[in-house]
């Protein structure tokens, strides 16, 4: 059976859960699974394009693609112990390895684990019923998080049986499997802007993904900042909130755990709520993240957020017991914030009313056309598609950078380890001129483009590959 069911999300299905705390609340949900495409090269028989389901961990190539060989492991298919055999020299020609496992037993991230210990570049988890594509997410939170789940550097997907039936057919009867990653319409990139929201939560006392969301914004913050002041993108916070029942809005749980008569609620960060702090707490501060972005925006400085976040993790965290109004008015008054404004635009978390922006909110987790619910935090969506993969620095500036249309991308996307830098080899093959080593050649977020060249003010003419001339 697998472990971690529950995360398994049906593509376009809706699904009731239930979220257990110390009150209940049910709730229906439509679930989206993203897709990268594999196109399969060899052998003839199996030429084609399918659908795969990215993984909820790891980094997928936003943007990219990656070409390899396909290999099935000759024992332990399961791969939920080590492997004895490397598959780092598995393949011919160069290409890497793209290691195909079965689903069932274990974890799916740790079947990726072990297969990026035995030298595999990505992984593909074959489906073991005939069902839509489900989205393969981290092992369920607890107080023993598995330590290699930050470790997984590689891409890994899920595919329906069928195809991996078919995939096996043709290993098992020696042929040579290549296959084409395709993740370069994993997310729209319609236009030289990109819109992205961070679903996320002031609580940092629950355990390893708090741990993660506050390390990410702490070290995303530069890269935000310069893009949002550039006018590249547009961001918006948003924060998860449920509701209590009706009929318990006077319980002690409700009223420990909500704020306007249990309209808004957060789970209670130590998990019983007769000590510490409770979900109000939580609630009230997310409140106030979002008031800050409010008021930041009216003042056209809506990255002053990022600073307000990071502060406030760093100055008024739980351990120390300095997450109250005090020390959150304290960062605000260093960041020259409107604290008066600020607190207006929260409103009086007593009153029996709907509070218009925690209102927003609850609204705008809801799914809608092809977009899922927001349920699990944090959670990162760009040009309205989840974002899939480890909450990472570098692997999310690469899914944003992907969102733009091609040859549009900010300086930032061009940086070191980013960029493509096929231009430092031989011009990219691109035309140039040897007098003056003026080029042809620009490297993008994708690759490079041979384009002739505007030098001084004036724009060289050609197919930029082989001539251009002014």
């Amino acid at each position: 059976m697998e472990r971690n069911w529950r995360h398994a999300r049906h593509f376009e299905g809706v699904v009731c859960y239930m979220l257990l705390t110390l009150f209940t609340v049910h709730v229906c949900g439509k679930f989206v699974v993203e897709k990268n495409s594999i196109s399969v090269t060899s052998p003839d028989s199996l030429k084609g394009v399918y659908d795969s389901a990215i993984g909820n961990f790891g980094l997928p190539e936003y943007g990219g693609t990656m070409a390899g060989m396909v290999v099935y492991p000759k024992d332990g298919a399961k791969a939920c112990k080590s492997f004895s055999e490397s598959f780092k020299k598995a393949t011919s020609g160069g290409l890497p390895s793209v290691v195909l496992v079965d689903r069932g037993d274990c974890y799916f991230a740790l079947k990726v684990w072990n297969a990026q210990n035995a030298g595999a570049a990505a992984v593909l988890v074959a489906d073991d019923r005939s069902e839509a594509l489900i989205t393969m997410d981290s092992p369920e939170e607890g107080n023993a998080t598995p330590d290699y789940l930050d470790n997984i550097t590689i891409p890994s997907a899920l595919i329906e049986k069928k195809f991996g039936d078919s995939l096996k057919k043709a290993l098992g009867s020696g042929d040579m499997v290549n296959i084409n990653l395709d993740w370069r319409e994993s997310l729209p990139h319609p236009d030289d802007r990109v819109e992205y929201e961070f679903w996320t939560n002031s609580n940092d006392e629950c355990g390893s993904k708090c741990d993660t969301q506050v390390e990410f914004v702490k070290n995303f913050k530069g890269a935000a900042q310069i893009m949002e002041q550039g006018g590249y993108t547009l961001f918006t916070p948003h924060y998860i909130t449920w509701y209590c029942p009706q009929a318990f809005t006077l319980s002690k749980q409700c009223k420990s755990q909500c704020i306007n008569h249990g309209r808004y609620c957060a789970p209670d960060p130590e998990q019983d709520f007769t000590v510490g702090y409770d979900g109000k707490d939580v609630v009230a501060e997310n409140l106030r993240q979002l008031c800050v972005f409010k008021i930041a925006t009216d003042i056209q400085k809506p990255w002053i957020w990022w600073d307000y976040v990071t502060d406030f993790q760093i100055r008024c965290p739980m351990k120390d017991k300095k997450y109250n109004q005090d020390c959150a008015e304290e960062v605000m008054k260093s960041l020259e914030l409107p604290i008066d404004k600020i607190r207006d635009c929260m409103g009086n978390p007593e009153a029996d009313e709907d509070n218009p922006f925690l209102k927003a909110e609850q609204e705008a987790q809801v799914g809608h056309d092809s977009r899922g619910d927001v349920t699990i935090l944090p959670t990162l969506v760009i040009n309205n598609r989840q974002y899939r993969g480890k909450l990472d620095k570098g692997a999310v500036l690469k899914a944003i950078c992907s969102g733009f249309q091609e040859k549009t991308e900010p300086p930032v996307c061009l940086s070191d380890g980013i960029e493509t830098n096929e231009c430092l080899t031989n011009n990219g093959g691109c035309w140039t001129n040897p007098k003056t080593n003026v080029t042809a050649c620009k490297d993008t977020f994708r690759g490079r483009v041979c384009e002739c060249p505007l030098v001084q003010g004036v724009q060289f003419q050609g197919d930029g590959y082989n001539n251009c001339e002014v």
